[in-house]
């Protein structure tokens, strides 16, 4: 199993970023798909969760100003991030968890994860 996140970078505060995570090895329409973030000295964080079939769910600090969305043909998820903040700043995590709606998951329930992808938002 593979989750490869891309899009990261450096963007001013204000600004947006759209990331991406291809999987392969899953039959990508039997999982639930999220992000997690983790910011320097803290713990990892749930940010969104997205169901096969399009159900959502965010966290309350990026409620408004992410949007999570998925292409079941391309195995494809996205975070579309708005009005980045300088507390955005952290690597985001991309995951996977089988069979499961969208909601809030513990990290200790996540099936798989991606490698991270550096996101910098400068004030």
């Amino acid at each position: 199993v593979q989750l490869v996140e891309s899009g990261g970078g450096l963007v001013q505060a204000g600004g947006s970023l759209r990331l991406s995570c291809a999987a392969s090895g899953i039959t990508f329409s039997s999982y639930g798909m999220g992000w997690f973030r983790q910011a320097p000295g803290k713990e990892r964080e749930f940010v969104a969760s997205i169901r096969w079939s399009d159900s959502t769910y965010y966290s309350d600090a990026v409620k408004g100003r992410f949007t999570i969305s998925r292409d079941n043909a391309k195995k494809t998820v996205y975070l579309q991030m708005n009005s980045l903040k300088p507390e955005d700043t952290a690597v985001y995590y991309c995951v996977a968890r089988f069979r499961s709606g969208s909601g809030y998951w513990p990290r200790d329930e996540v099936d798989y994860w991606g490698q991270g992808t550096q996101v910098t938002v400068s004030s």
